[in-house]
């Protein structure tokens, strides 16, 4: 009997649905900001990584709108073939300058970035020591690096010994970890994962994704956070969380950001960032290293928010950044707090399986440098009025 090809999908999709782990996605109309407009409403936005306040600050605004008016908008093709802008050049080396890297190359996401560097680090043969808790990206580069994949406790650094100790097969060897874990907001203990590699001779790569702009002096990231300038072979960035962009980065030795330029696929294959993102991520960079206000403002709202949250008796988990994960267990009741939320006007999503694992669902709060305590005041209350209700505290 013939049936429908995409018969299993609506089942599927039927079965998110009835276990509340079907994502419905807010449409958005005004700047991310601290406050963003949905559905005509005006609510506080807790679910960006617009950490620092950069997507609509209006130095950035202005670079982006004048650099179409000098570059147009796109970049005709991919750069190997078409050339290299002077806008990329200059956004890489001022990257670098600011990281205290060798060298840096850019990519359209921070997701291609892994996908183009693990694959030319490691192939088939070789072997990945990657933290159990590492995002969907650093997974996806080590599948199609087709190196053998071994996973240690999350932050484990004596695991992580015994992995290496037990692996007696391989060619080349790379330890790969986020250095800010995104959903609980802990921070890799890089400076021991640089001693274990380097007393094993492993290459060494960290994501920076969410430790770029927010931690290190000025928002240098975890390398300076650590002080490890010159030890990390690779770090991985992007330019779409605190700098308020889009893109991705890698930053490290020199030798191995030139043979990215020769073998990242992404690199090759795909089109360069477009030009007002460029330039809108030199305008953030020099914000950066004028001035550490927004990041010191980041912190001190962070700290507000924490321990107006634990005040109230929420669990925040373990995090030591600005992410604050409120945990609630079951993906259910995590989406009804969340739309409980909204009501009330503040912006802030459930999160559930796969992202987070099953009985560990949360609504993650970011916080902002673009909060006020008046924001970060009346979110508290919502907060402490839905727990209330909920039962949570």
């Amino acid at each position: 009997m013939n049936t429908n090809t995409t018969d299993w999908i609506e089942e599927e999709l039927h079965n998110l649905k009835e276990a509340g782990l079907f994502n419905t996605i807010r449409t958005i109309e005004s700047p991310m900001d601290a406050r963003v407009t949905i559905d005509g409403r005006s609510l506080l936005n807790f679910c960006a990584n617009n950490y620092l306040g950069l997507a609509n600050h209006p130095q950035v605004r202005a670079a982006a709108q004048a650099a179409i008016n000098d570059f147009g908008v796109g970049p005709g093709a991919v750069r190997s073939i078409a050339g290299t802008m002077s806008l990329h050049i200059e956004l890489e080396r001022r990257l670098a300058d600011f990281k205290h890297a060798e060298a840096c190359i850019t990519f359209q996401s921070g997701f291609t970035a892994n996908l183009a560097t693990i694959p030319v680090l490691v192939g088939k043969g070789d072997v990945i020591f990657s933290d159990e808790l590492n995002h969907a990206s650093i997974i996806d580069g080590a599948r199609l690096s087709r190196a053998n994949i071994v996973r240690y406790a999350h932050n484990d650094v004596d695991d992580l010994r015994r992995q290496i100790a037990q692996t007696s097969q391989y060619g080349r060897r790379l330890i790969v970890s986020d250095g800010v874990f995104s959903m609980d907001g802990d921070i890799a203990p890089l400076d021991k994962l640089c001693d274990v590699a380097e007393a094993n001779g492993i290459l060494l790569m960290v994501d920076d994704a969410h430790g770029e702009g927010v931690l290190g002096r000025g928002g240098r990231g975890i390398v300076d956070h650590f002080g490890l300038h010159g030890r990390v072979d690779v770090e991985v960035g992007t330019l779409s969380k605190a700098f308020g962009v889009m893109g991705g980065l890698v930053a490290g030795k020199q030798i191995i950001v030139e043979w990215l330029r020769q073998r990242g696929r992404p690199f090759l294959f795909s089109s360069a960032m477009t030009v007002p993102d460029v330039a809108a991520c030199i305008a953030a960079v020099n914000l950066l290293q004028h001035s550490t206000e927004l990041v010191d403002r980041l912190w001190h709202n962070a700290d507000i928010f924490k321990n107006g949250m634990k005040a109230l008796g929420f669990n925040t988990g373990h995090t030591q950044t600005p992410i604050v994960p409120v945990m609630l267990g079951e993906a259910p009741l995590a989406q009804e707090f969340s739309r409980r939320l909204f009501a009330e006007g503040v912006f802030a999503m459930a999160i559930g399986y796969p992202t987070v694992p099953p009985g560990k669902a949360r609504i993650r709060v970011m916080n902002s440098a673009a909060h006020n305590q008046t924001d970060l005041e009346e979110a508290l209350e919502v907060f402490g009025r839905v727990g209330k209700a909920l039962g949570v505290i």
